[in-house]
């Protein structure tokens, strides 16, 4: 079992694109888990994918698979911070055996159990069996893998208990050799395609030119922001121009927007007031119980109703109130972290751990010579000195510590026997009085100046705690959940729920643009439940129901959608008005420069300090940035096309209007071998080949998505 553990683990770095990652169950310890919160109407459609209709059901089972694997991976049920992760799953296993397996169908490319039994146990056993089944000196041992393979052909154990993780083992491996050869089939269909990719000579001559040829340039840079914006008037019609000349950019799929209203249910003074009265009760019986860890363990809502603490551990109530720590004390009701605790201290005594405070200023080396070493304790005992003259340690600490402390005066808190290096536990823990310590403590780390802050107690306190977070009560909450609804009663339009909220005094919050696979909202983190309705249930003006979001109720109102296309001028005015502007600023600049000639120094000053001339000593074609100019691969290509000694036109850039003149330009010499070049820009086309083949055969299969209406 440890084993295969381990295969499952290393075989990780072998799972390869898409298929991998949505049908390696054992490999890849996938996040599965359970079905839909609801079920709608009649309606048992999940979507489509390659002209094959996902019924609830089938989504559902693929679910289930996804939960079993996890179980056997983690040994728990999935959570609620799985569920997304879990469902994507199950959908990525759906696409890839409707739209991607067919794929290789066509091609006729498949596994054979030979092949499988090759990578298992024949002459290419996979790496990372290699790796999971080793001797102790780390070599591969097929002894050790026949083994453990030999198990499953022997008949199943008789005892319960031995039955139970034979049969898990079993399972696992039966679904190892089936990814097994699901991985070598993505690997022969991706080479099919990826072995078609070719580069030319002439192409990684090229590539060699990109990264070898150096251009020295001179010019003069005036940003779009040496124009003034209210010296350019942007119109409707060059807003629409610039939005057609770039409308593939708005390109979106389906997205609805909503504003909403918040209800916070929050503990009221009362609720406090009661959660104390209730604590000062159990403290008076906690006087009289026989049995105070039961008593605690019955009564509290914390996680330690009952336990040991050291000096170092203890509630952070006791720090400076030890006085309180007698046999037989009840201290509370007190308020800490958000809750009402009652303490019982039930026994003191000694304990073999104690624990220290301290503070330190470490001084390192900077070598292990003896040389260094003595320069660094000459300047510790320096330091040391200043402090016992009366200068401050945690402005020492400050000014000289060279580890993490010293930002916190050198502080360390308090620590345990067994925590620090021996020389300066020994000598924290030997401290007859608090204080500074008379020499510099030598650690592997450096020198110590050392202040005990508390000496070494090695008391050891029973107690027993009983914990009330201040919650809302009941009433509480139905007073908040009322507001709520009285808010929402005979509500419609988004005009009405903008108006009574602002009557009421409540923040009205936009959430725009969201996705039916989105899961948080501005100001609410996770809302899952408000996207579902809103592309479920939700029209414009429609007001929803009142949701439980993490203790607070909420009341949407759907504003706006967005059908798949393209976002309507309207929707991206705001986004592209800057860049319209930045076109004419261009125009204007290049105006200005038009008939003017001469030094760039001098053309610089016709737009005062925001122009910059600059130069690039080592430009290369590759880099695609100029200093002081930034990204603006078309002014480096200009650049190189240049001769030397000559200026190119003034022109537009990504950032501004750029005149460049070329001084001179180093030609890289023709290379013996372009080979190193063209596995360069190989290895790039495969590795985008690996990502592109997948995507290409998900956009073909048209996928449609209606998960949203249950999940």
């Amino acid at each position: 079992m440890a084993l295969i553990g381990t295969l499952r683990n290393k075989m990780t770095k072998w799972v390869v694109g898409f298929v991998a990652v949505a049908i390696a169950s054992f490999v890849l310890n996938d996040l599965f888990g359970n079905g839909p919160r609801s079920i709608f109407g009649n309606e048992n459609t999940v979507g489509e994918i390659a002209g094959t209709t996902i019924r609830l059901e089938e989504y559902q089972a693929a679910i289930k698979e996804r939960e079993d694997n996890y179980i056997l991976n983690f040994g728990r049920q999935p959570g609620e911070r799985e569920r997304p992760l879990l469902q994507q799953q199950a959908w990525d296993l759906l696409i890839a055996q409707k739209a991607i397996k067919p794929e290789y169908e066509k091609l006729g490319v498949k596994v054979t159990s030979d092949e499988i039994w090759d990578m298992i146990q024949g002459k290419n056993v996979d790496d990372n069996i290699k790796s999971s089944f080793v001797d102790s000196a780390g070599n591969f041992d097929r002894k050790q893998l026949m083994n453990y393979i030999n198990q499953f052909n022997m008949a199943a154990p008789s005892d319960p208990q031995a039955l139970a993780g034979w049969q898990e083992a079993k399972f696992r491996w039966t679904t190892f050799q089936g990814d097994l050869g699901a991985g070598r089939e993505r690997l022969k269909y991706e080479n099919l395609l990826i072995k078609t990719n070719y580069v030319t000579q002439a192409e990684a001559e090229r590539e060699y030119h990109s990264q070898n040829d150096v251009a020295e340039v001179k010019y003069l840079y005036v940003p779009f922001y040496a124009i003034a914006d209210a010296e350019v008037s942007v119109t409707d019609s060059e807003l629409k121009n610039y939005y057609n000349r770039f409308k593939e950019k708005y390109k979106v799929t389906p997205t609805r927007s909503m504003n909403y209203v918040s209800f916070p249910v929050e503990a009221s003074a009362a609720d406090s007031a009661q959660l104390r009265s209730d604590l000062e009760r159990i403290a008076a019986e906690f006087k009289t119980v026989a049995d105070d860890s039961v008593f605690a363990a019955t009564q509290t809502e914390g996680l330690n109703p009952y336990g040991k603490y050291s000096p170092s551990t203890l509630p952070a109530y006791f720090a400076n109130r030890k006085e309180l720590l007698t046999p037989g004390n009840i201290v509370g009701p007190v308020l800490e972290d958000g809750s009402y605790k009652v303490f019982k201290v039930v026994a003191a005594g000694k304990d073999t751990i104690g624990s220290a405070r301290a503070s330190h200023i470490l001084i390192r080396w900077d070598s292990e010579s003896e040389q260094d070493k003595k320069i660094a304790k000459e300047k510790a005992r320096k330091i040391l000195n200043e402090i016992k003259a009366g200068a401050n340690f945690a402005a020492k600490a400050r000014e000289f510590g060279t580890d993490g402390t010293a930002s916190n005066g050198g502080d360390l808190g308090y620590f345990p026997t067994g925590q620090m290096v021996k020389p300066f536990e020994t000598a924290v823990f030997s401290a007859k009085k608090t204080g500074v310590l008379n020499d510099v403590v030598e650690t592997q780390f450096g020198y110590h100046i050392i202040d005990v802050t508390e000496l070494a107690d090695y008391t050891s306190y029973t107690i027993a705690t009983v914990e009330f977070a201040i919650t809302p009560s009941d009433d509480t909450q139905n007073a908040a959940y009322m507001k709520a609804q009285t808010f929402a009663t005979d509500l419609s339009g988004v005009t009405e729920f903008n108006e009574r909220a602002k009557k009421e005094n409540l923040t009205v919050v936009e959430s725009n643009d969201l996705g039916t696979g989105d899961r948080r909202i501005t100001n609410l983190g996770e809302a899952r439940q408000m996207v579902t309705w809103l592309f479920r249930d939700a029209k414009v003006g429609k007001v929803s129901e009142i949701f439980d979001i993490d203790g607070t109720y909420v009341v949407a109102v759907m504003t706006s959608e967005l059908e798949e296309g393209y976002k309507p001028l309207e929707k991206v005015k705001e986004e592209i008005t800057p860049a319209v502007k930045n076109e004419l600023k261009g125009k204007k600049i290049l105006e200005k420069l038009k008939g003017n000639e001469g030094a760039f120094e001098e053309l610089a000053k016709l737009f005062g300090a925001d122009a910059v001339v600059s130069s690039s000593s080592d430009l290369k074609l590759n880099s695609n940035t100029l200093p002081s100019v930034g990204l603006d691969p078309v002014a480096v290509g200009k650049a190189f096309s240049l001769e030397n000694g000559k200026r190119a036109a003034p022109f537009v850039g990504e950032n501004g209007v750029l005149i460049i003149e070329l001084q001179n330009k180093t030609i890289a010499p023709a290379a013996q071998d372009y080979s190193a070049f063209k596995n360069q820009l190989l290895q790039s086309i495969n590795s985008r080949t690996s990502f592109g083949i997948t995507e290409a055969i998900k956009k073909n299969a048209n996928i449609e998505d209606k998960r949203y209406m249950f999940f």
